[in-house]
């Protein structure tokens, strides 16, 4: 993993692009959607968090994952190491600008 690929933001940054309830909630390690479901978890870990900000390839806020979330993807049957959280359908929040 790179080291950029995890930032710490406040929680006005990208506020234009969610609802106030999603900026706030966004707060915390920000990671990419190209991460895969493994690394996020191991972010997840280190930062001792229970969710994170997943944002795109320019930086916006695209909606936050849990770690039920993504354990719950790594146990599901279809799982590989290959899955990034940009393929799992509901990370995208449903208010945002995608």
């Amino acid at each position: 993993m790179k080291l950029d690929q995890t930032h710490f933001r406040p929680a006005t940054a990208h506020a234009a692009h969610g609802t106030t309830a999603d900026t706030m909630d966004a707060t915390g390690p920000q990671v990419w959607e190209d991460m895969t479901v493994e690394v996020a978890l191991s972010v997840m870990a280190a930062a001792r968090t229970g969710h994170l900000a997943v944002c795109d390839e320019d930086g916006l806020y695209t909606g936050l994952v849990t770690r039920a979330r993504l354990t719950a993807v790594r146990d599901g049957s279809g799982y590989s190491d290959r899955i990034r959280l940009r393929d799992i359908a509901d990370v995208v929040g449903p208010s945002l600008h995608r």
